[in-house]
């Protein structure tokens, strides 16, 4: 089931399998938690801005893209409990950033998170390419 886990059969070892069905184990992490801080921020009428706002947006979503792109190169290491702990850092991470983004659009905080992600994964997934087409 795609949807659940987006990982090919090779790549199952990072996912949870739960009953019969394999979930992946940073997604697991990620939209829970991703979902419950933005409710949580809403019941309790967060501030939409915070001096730790800039530090919490690429602090906590750092472990999370660090280990995809060495898992871009290195499929099989880390584990799934390390997968699920940094997949609660980004939900926290975008949690924030997309409760500010719901009431003020494009805020720094998640343009900092997009220019982030964007200059990690650009040079990885065009790295992962090339040594794919010279298989």
């Amino acid at each position: 089931m795609f949807w659940l886990s987006h990982h090919p059969p090779e790549e199952l070892d990072r996912a949870w399998k739960l009953g019969g069905i394999h979930v992946c184990a940073r997604c697991l992490g990620t939209y829970p938690i991703l979902f419950a801080a933005i409710a949580a921020q809403f019941a309790w009428r967060a501030p939409l801005e915070h001096p730790l706002d800039v530090p919490i947006a690429l602090g906590l979503l750092a472990p999370a893209l660090l280990d995809w792109a060495y898992g871009r190169f290195r499929p099989h290491a880390f584990s799934n409990p390390w997968r699920t702990l940094t997949g609660v850092l980004l939900g926290l991470a975008l949690g924030r950033t997309l409760f500010i983004h719901l009431q003020r659009p494009l805020p720094l905080p998640l343009l900092l998170q997009l220019g982030l992600v964007t200059g990690v994964a650009t040079p990885v997934i065009l790295t992962t390419y090339r040594r794919l087409s010279r298989k």
